[in-house]
């Protein structure tokens, strides 16, 4: 709910300010302004209102009459309780905004699994902020809450959500390259989710909970096309049947156009502080735990990144292997995405190629077409610089994967300090471990395999091809297909290249593999 207050203040103050003055007119204008996004029908059946409340405007939002309409559909029903939110005309042209609402309100539809029901409750909910129409949004708006809770019940599932207090800030300026940057910060506190699971078909039946003092989140834009999407919206609102859409087909792909990319960046990034989960198995925890997206908006060279970090680790020994523990990591940080991620051809080949005419407006093969245009260009499966890490154990590794002639081309660098440490763990265990016994001659033979580093580091330098040959520091672990279509073989079955000083020498790196 706290994030629909800023989208219908962006929608509804659309048109400069400039200090004037607030009357009857000036709300008529306001309405006019908004249902040029929503449409006049909400205003009709009286969900949104805008009158003079002294100095400003009063947009009133009463949910009763959509939940009317809706009722008639009864695999969907909400309720919402009315609030309202308050706009003043500045003389620069922005608006001073202003929103002190609680909201309540409740969802009930029928899902996959059956009916399901939502109930969510804001408390002290407070936004202000300064809009600015040239930017198409806030130049500058600060938010906070009390608390927030939310139940949901489904056939098989419940869930309990409770949040404490929490603020956000968001700072627009105008782009460089047209479109606006921001920055949204936000913090909550005291974060708590119970969750119940009783599935009798599959005989899941357990509690969990979820527990965090602190999440928060940040995200980052550049170059985020407003003012063009808000055309789009107008257009699509004001387009209401085919017809029209055949009509104005024209106006419809220059308007798409016109949107791209879309933004040039975002980067966004949500995190736990003193992460737990409580299971019936025990107790999983972090100190902190991070996911961050990044993203290129619609262009010839995109990229998109994805990283997930955990530090401070801790899992429920009860659930592994005595032997295992030691080995358990307590530090994770993984990063992968993409490369030469080319949407733009994609995009703007599908908005030529766009006919309302027709039925379906595309070509029944068009998906296949731009995949292998898509392929083409080469996009690129990223492996960024990842390691999991304990207290004497580090593994590092990055690596790529291409898709020439359709078929993935590989390489991978996989580095190890410590790998003694894991070698020494599992010829202990195996003397009382029998899983541990069947684990030790597989190490061993991996290790004969790694290149040793100066700092001592064994590294593996791994290489698929797309003809299905597969080596590892020049070892040929499995041939190509086209000459030999052989399952992956035993490692201890595999040559080891020269990385020293005598033939076979492994450089210190560990056991030789059998010849």
């Amino acid at each position: 709910m706290k994030r629909v207050l800023p989208l219908v203040l962006l929608l509804a103050c659309s048109a400069p300010a400039f200090g004037q003055a607030v009357d009857r007119q000036g709300a008529k204008q306001l309405s006019d302004d908004l249902a040029h996004y929503i449409g006049k029908k909400l205003f009709d059946i009286g969900f949104v209102k805008i009158s003079v409340d002294r100095d400003a405007y009063k947009l009133a939002f009463d949910f009763k009459p959509v939940t009317d309409l809706m009722a008639k559909q009864q695999a969907f029903k909400f309720d919402v309780t009315p609030y309202f939110i308050l706009v003043k005309p500045r003389k620069d042209g922005h608006w001073d905004v202003s929103a002190d609402v609680s909201p309540k309100g409740s969802i009930d539809f029928v899902g996959p699994e059956g009916a399901q029901h939502i109930d969510f409750s804001v408390s002290d909910n407070k936004f202000t902020g300064v809009y600015d129409p040239d930017l198409a949004a806030f130049a500058s708006a600060t938010g906070s809450m009390a608390g927030m809770t939310m139940t949901t019940r489904e056939p098989k599932q419940q869930a309990d959500v409770t949040v404490g207090a929490g603020t956000a800030v968001i700072v627009s300026t105008k782009s460089a390259n047209g479109g606006i940057d921001f920055t949204v910060t936000e913090k909550i506190t005291n974060f708590a989710e119970t969750i119940k699971v009783n599935d009798p078909k599959s005989g899941l039946s357990f509690p969990a909970a979820v527990k965090a003092p602190e999440l928060s989140v940040d995200a980052t834009g550049k170059g985020l096309r407003t003012k063009p999407l808000l055309d789009l919206l107008a257009f699509i609102v004001a387009t209401d049947d085919a017809a029209k859409f055949k009509a104005d087909e024209a106006e419809f792909k220059s308007l798409l156009t016109a949107a791209l990319p879309l933004w040039e960046r975002i980067d966004g990034t949500y995190g736990f502080k003193d992460f737990v989960v409580e299971s019936p198995v025990g107790k999983f925890g972090a100190t902190q735990l991070n996911t961050a997206v990044s993203m290129d908006g619609i262009a010839k060279d995109g990229k998109i990144n994805y990283a997930f970090k955990v530090s401070g680790l801790t899992i429920p020994q009860q659930v592994l292997p005595s032997w295992s523990v030691a080995l358990l990591p307590t530090d994770i940080d993984l990063n992968f995405g993409g490369t030469n991620i080319d949407l733009d051809s994609m995009a703007k080949k599908t908005i030529e190629t766009l006919d309302f005419s027709k039925d379906p407006p595309v070509p029944a093969d068009f998906g296949n077409q731009i995949f292998a245009d898509f392929l083409a260009k080469t996009p690129k499966a990223i492996l960024g610089h990842s390691t999991i890490k304990n207290g004497n154990i580090e593994i590092a590794m990055e690596g790529e994967m291409t898709f020439p002639g359709k078929k993935p081309e590989a390489s991978m660098t996989i580095d190890v300090a410590g790998y003694d440490k894991i070698v020494e763990a599992l010829q202990t265990a195996a003397k009382t471990e029998p899983e541990a016994a069947q684990y030790f001659p597989f190490a061993l033979a991996v290790k004969g395999f790694g290149k040793a580093l100066p700092d001592g580091r064994l590294e593996w330098v791994v290489n698929a091809k797309a003809d299905g040959s597969v080596t590892v520091n020049g070892a040929m672990l499995k041939p190509a297909d086209a000459v030999q279509d052989n399952p992956i073989m035993d490692p201890s079955e595999a040559t080891v290249p020269d990385h020293g000083s005598g033939e076979n020498d492994n450089g210190g790196a560990g056991a030789k593999l059998k010849p």
